[in-house]
């Protein structure tokens, strides 16, 4: 598999379209380092001073809305792609690999221990030996409930109002206003 990287495009900007790109390009590189070094001061400062804290996590995540809790710890792998909604809780444990943009609604609950997971790796082996990735954003809509232990997938959108049990692993997008539990996560109930 030849990768053509000669149309003039950074591997950010492939990246950021969810096309194959090599992650140890010296700007995703320091934006992987920067990312790194604001969610430890993040994760070390929550617990002693929130005002400072917040004003990391304002710096670390590329958009927040008003009101927004984000409990420590938090994991990502460079922050500047997650956009979080007005008055959206958090829990503890985050992990929100933002390769490619995730998106989360206003007044959101995201339990403990949730993964939003955006990169993916070809399946042949060779491109993958190579350091060949991409990803698939995320999207999840405004009022959304994910239980403690989640996994959302690659390329998922939850649409808004939905409720997705704990330790459900979702692989393919779930309508609005529904309930959805299991590995993989399949509906049991609307809501009304």
């Amino acid at each position: 598999m030849t990768v053509n990287f000669d149309d003039g495009r950074t591997m950010k900007q492939r990246m950021l379209a969810g096309e194959l790109y090599l992650a140890d390009d010296p700007e995703l590189t320091a934006g992987a380092e920067r990312a790194v070094r604001l969610q430890a001061e993040y994760n070390a400062t929550f617990p002693v001073d929130g005002e400072r804290a917040s004003e990391i996590l304002a710096e670390l995540i590329g958009s927040l809305g008003e009101g927004v809790a984000v409990k420590a710890p938090l994991y990502v792998d460079y922050g500047s792609n997650i956009t979080i909604g007005a008055g959206t809780f958090v829990n503890v444990g985050l992990v929100a690999l933002d390769v490619t943009p995730i998106t989360i609604g206003a007044h959101c609950q995201i339990g403990p221990n949730v993964q939003l997971l955006t990169p993916t790796h070809p399946l042949d082996p060779e491109p993958r030996r190579a350091g060949y990735e991409a990803g698939e954003p995320i999207t999840l809509g405004d009022n959304v409930w994910l239980g403690g232990g989640v996994i959302v997938c690659p390329s998922v959108t939850i649409g808004e109002n939905t409720v997705v049990g704990a330790g459900a692993v979702v692989t393919k997008d779930l309508p609005s206003n529904v309930v959805a539990v299991g590995n993989p996560a399949k509906v049991i109930r609307t809501l009304d």
